[in-house]
């Protein structure tokens, strides 16, 4: 299985949160999220089948890149 690191920068410690808990929510594993609080970033690393859905929910949560 291929897989992918998708990573997103957000405005606030809170968004981070709510990423989080939104992609565990949907069924990803926490242990595939990783949260940088100083960077203010969150790394997804999934399936490459997966990608898309993973793009949905971090879009949800108005990135800043």
């Amino acid at each position: 299985m291929s897989t992918v690191t998708i990573t997103k920068t957000y405005d606030s410690d809170e968004a981070l949160k709510n990423v989080k808990d939104d992609l565990i929510g949907t069924g990803f594993e926490a242990e595939h999220i990783f949260l940088d609080h100083d960077k203010k970033q969150v790394k997804v690393i999934a399936a490459k089948s997966a990608e898309p859905e993973v793009l949905e929910i971090l879009a949800r949560h108005d990135p800043i890149d």
